[in-house]
């Protein structure tokens, strides 16, 4: 629920921080990120507060890091999730309590403003912050001092504020579900997240980099390579989930693909419906728990990779499930439940984990 990302080096990479650049950082030649990246390079150095938007899976954390990283700050990187934090624990985690402030705080607590000291917090969905808790961060935008939760003293703070949402705040603020004050605070400098549909152009950059994530850069012999008829077959595809979800999709094809060519045909049979290689077009759907087959299936691959990781093939059997049962009912999150035999508040915790919106 709650991130410290140090500013020393970056182990997904394989480069220290100061060797990357922000076309690293944020891979894409398209007019719409060349503009957001020349934007992060202006107002990292700045004081002001960040809005960053887009749609889930945009990589708007991947934006916050980039400000953070050029910003010169010599603190962390603090994050925090919103949405997933109950709205009775969220004041604690942000302004930290003294002892005795509650039953069960037997000792005083730092909250993760005063841990963003000289560095950054980024607020992740901050749509989603209750709206009593929205004027007590403004007062302390305001104010620079902040007052633990069970205490009478109040204390100094240094942070630059970047927040986060997939949500139009605006909307919100006429709706009256979003303070029109704070938004003005956070918004000193807005930017937008372009979605993967609005740039499809990038997607052979984005790919290897994910590739570079996924497989590391010294094992460049293990690299599916992905054809003409690939990228344009993936340029089709809707992309819902954005960066998010073609990451899944480069995941499965360095199991199923190693080495080897991804056609067109392998992106829609095998990549976009999970599928091992070898099955016909008209089993491509993804493997289902319980249905026929299923050994069969995974002896494929077995014998034509010689291993499985049997935690990607479950989670992949999951995702496509979950997002399958969400099409066929219109989106609806508690008819998906019942199709798939399960409790609503599970199915949201599993989206939330896997980042699939409704």
């Amino acid at each position: 629920m709650t991130t410290h990302w140090q500013i020393n080096g970056d182990a997904a990479l394989g480069l220290p921080v100061a060797m990357q650049p922000i076309d690293r950082m944020l891979p894409g030649a398209s007019p719409r990120m060349q503009r957001l990246k020349r934007l992060i390079e202006v107002v990292a150095p700045t004081d002001g507060s960040v809005l960053i938007q887009g749609e889930t899976g945009t990589g708007k954390e991947l934006v916050a890091q980039a400000v953070h990283r050029l910003s010169g700050r010599k603190g962390e990187l603090v994050a925090i999730n919103c949405a997933a934090i109950p709205a009775d624990l969220l004041e604690g985690e942000l302004f930290g309590y003294e002892k005795g402030a509650f039953t069960g705080a037997d000792r005083a607590r730092v909250g993760l403003i005063e841990q963003a000291r000289g560095g950054t917090l980024f607020l992740d969905e901050i749509g989603d912050m209750p709206v009593a808790m929205q004027a007590k961060l403004l007062r302390v935008l305001e104010s620079k001092m902040l007052r633990r939760v069970g205490g009478n003293q109040n204390i100094a703070v240094d942070f630059r504020l970047v927040s986060a949402t997939h949500c139009g705040l605006q909307q919100m603020v006429t709706a009256g579900s979003f303070r029109q004050d704070l938004y003005f605070r956070l918004a000193v400098f807005p930017l937008d997240v372009p979605s993967l549909g609005e740039r499809p152009g990038d997607l052979p950059i984005i790919i290897d980099r994910l590739l570079d994530d996924c497989l590391g850069l010294a094992r460049t012999a293990l690299r599916p390579q992905f054809s003409a008829s690939a990228i344009r077959a993936l340029a089709a595809h809707a992309w819902t989930g954005n960066i998010r979800e073609l990451r899944a999709v480069i995941q499965r094809a360095t199991a199923l693909f190693a080495g080897a060519e991804v056609r067109a045909e392998e992106v829609r049979h095998n990549l976009l419906s999970f599928a091992p290689p070898g099955i016909e077009a008209a089993q491509g759907a993804a493997f289902a728990p319980g249905e026929a087959g299923n050994a069969t299936d995974i002896e494929a691959v077995l014998q034509q990779r010689g291993a499985l990781d049997l935690r990607i093939h479950v989670r992949d059997i999951e995702v496509t499930a979950i997002e399958s049962a969400l099409r066929h009912a219109g989106g609806c999150v508690s008819r998906a439940a019942i199709a798939l035999h399960l409790r609503r508040t599970t199915l949201i915790e599993k989206m939330k984990k896997y980042g699939i919106a409704a």
